[in-house]
């Protein structure tokens, strides 16, 4: 038993390190809005991974806010609960809107496991101490700075290698990547740019060795998926199109991809997250890990969800100092040889660094039962 007994919310900006490009435009800088919940002296912190335009998914950092305000805390605050699931329970009667109520479901995850005095991933059913990580690479300039940025990141033990395209910008880096490193684990991440119309576009890229091509067709499609599967000889890997466990069922069974990102985030929370991965290893499907861009909260969720044992292939969780001149964590999440260990410790393992936080914060609020 847990008693969330106050809360607060907190949105930060943090400026990347470098330009991130991809099908949806280039991104420069990261809104972070974070939400900690308080209870027996303890704090649960969670990050949202919605934005401020629904690129990605449907959901905005505006919509967030309001629903936490005014509909999902009121429902939690004030009240003691047996588990996370019964936080989500509170939540159930409302529709969609999973990165919100992620929040509050992944929030309600750190302080239960904080209050127990265990790790995150153990109460998830994880055992593993590291997991493998890859990184996600932008659209850069040309080939040459394409291969240039593979080599440093190769040498860096990442251990695959994910290529952002779009249509015009697609089998030119993948092939001048894959004639220089011919044994490297490639993939590619269409973020949704595709229709079927490119098929032939897309089969070009059955000529590279690619261990998966990530959402190349809508958003919310599994049907067509389906289609340019039988039509490709690479596996498909379903990333924006899976909102939860269901979702994961019917593009398996359609046969619409042969791979899963799981993003804790996109279908609201742990409890999902792992039913997502129930699913898939039901089919015999492997997944991995997504990444939204996290600060240090989000991505010590993502690393504590991956020590899963369904999640074979390594994930987005790439060093921190790739990202951020200064986290919002004070501890450091670094990989090592294409390994990122857990962070040890109840919870996430992580603590939020208050003093940046609150002197950088855009917005910051308290609400109590």
């Amino acid at each position: 038993m847990f008693r969330i007994e106050a809360a607060e919310l907190f949105v930060v900006r943090l400026p990347l390190k470098f330009r991130f490009e991809t099908s949806f435009g280039v991104q420069t800088e990261k809104v972070v809005p974070l939400l900690i919940l308080k209870g027996e002296g303890l704090e649960g912190v969670a990050e949202g991974v919605m934005e401020l335009a629904p690129m990605y998914r449907e959901e905005t950092i505006a919509g967030a806010l309001h629903l936490l305000r005014d509909v999902f805390l009121p429902r939690v605050l004030g009240r003691t609960f047996a588990n996370p699931e019964a936080v989500n329970d509170a939540l159930g009667t409302f529709r969609g809107n999973r990165m919100a109520r992620a929040m509050v479901e992944m929030a309600a995850w750190d302080l239960w496991a904080r209050t127990l005095g265990v790790p995150l991933g153990s109460l998830l059913g994880g055992r593993k101490t590291e997991v493998e990580v890859g990184v996600s690479l932008g659209i850069q300039a040309d080939e040459a700075a394409t291969v240039e940025t593979v080599r440093q990141h190769v040498a860096q033990g990442y251990r695959r290698i994910k290529l952002k395209i779009k249509p015009g910008w697609d089998v030119q880096p993948v092939r001048a990547v894959r004639e220089t490193f011919a044994d490297i684990r490639l993939t590619v991440d269409a973020n949704s740019a595709y229709t079927l119309a490119d098929t032939v576009r897309l089969r070009a890229l059955d000529d590279y060795n690619l261990t998966y091509i990530e959402q190349p067709l809508a958003w919310d499609d599994l049907v067509d998926h389906a289609e340019l599967q039988r039509r490709l000889k690479t596996p498909l890997c379903l990333d924006e199109s899976v909102a939860s466990a269901q979702d994961a069922r019917k593009g398996l069974a359609l046969g619409s991809g042969g791979v899963v990102n799981i993003k804790v985030g996109r279908v609201g929370g742990h409890a999902e997250a792992r039913r997502v991965h129930d699913v898939a290893q039901a089919f015999g499907a492997p997944v991995w890990c997504g990444g939204m861009l996290e600060s240090g909260i989000g991505r010590a969720h993502n690393i504590h969800l991956s020590t899963l044992p369904g999640f074979t292939l390594p994930g987005d969780t790439s060093s921190a100092s790739r990202y951020w001149e200064t986290d919002v964590i004070h501890e450091a999440l670094e990989a090592e040889d294409g390994l990122m260990p857990v962070p040890a410790g109840p919870g996430t393992g992580v603590t939020l660094n208050r003093e940046f936080v609150t002197r950088v914060a855009e917005l910051h609020e308290e609400r109590r039962a």
